[in-house]
C-alpha cells in the first residue's frame, strides 16, 4: 500500500519541486555570473518531468555556447592587415607570423 503523503511530495507543486526549483534557479544564477560577455542573458531554466521524476534543466541559447563549453577546433590564426600577430605571453610582448590553436 502506498501512502498518500509520499506521493504528494513528488507531484507538481509539491515540496520536492519547490526545492528543485530553488536549487536550479541558484545554479542558473551562478552560470549567468560566470558566463562571458552577454552570454549570461541567454541562460534560462525550467523544471520538467523526466523518466526518473522531476528534473531541473538549464539551457543557454547563445550562438557561441558550443565554443565556450567545448572549445574551438584546432586551427591556425594568421595576421590579416599586418605582417605579424602581437600578443602578451608571460607578461612580455611577443610577435609571431602565425599562431596554432590546439584544444
Amino acid at each position: 500500500m502506498v501512502e498518500q503523503g509520499r506521493l504528494a511530495l513528488r507531484l507538481r507543486g509539491g515540496i520536492a519541486e519547490r526545492r528543485l526549483a530553488t536549487r536550479t534557479s541558484r545554479t542558473a544564477g551562478i552560470a549567468r555570473g560566470l558566463a562571458p560577455g552577454s552570454m549570461g542573458d541567454y541562460i534560462d531554466w525550467h523544471i520538467e518531468s523526466g523518466p526518473r521524476g522531476l528534473e531541473g534543466v538549464i539551457t543557454c541559447d547563445h550562438p557561441a555556447t558550443h565554443f565556450v563549453l567545448n572549445g574551438p577546433r584546432p586551427h591556425v590564426i594568421r595576421p590579416r592587415r599586418t605582417k605579424a600577430l602581437r600578443f602578451e605571453a608571460g607578461g612580455e610582448v611577443v610577435f609571431a607570423a602565425y599562431a596554432r590553436i590546439r584544444v
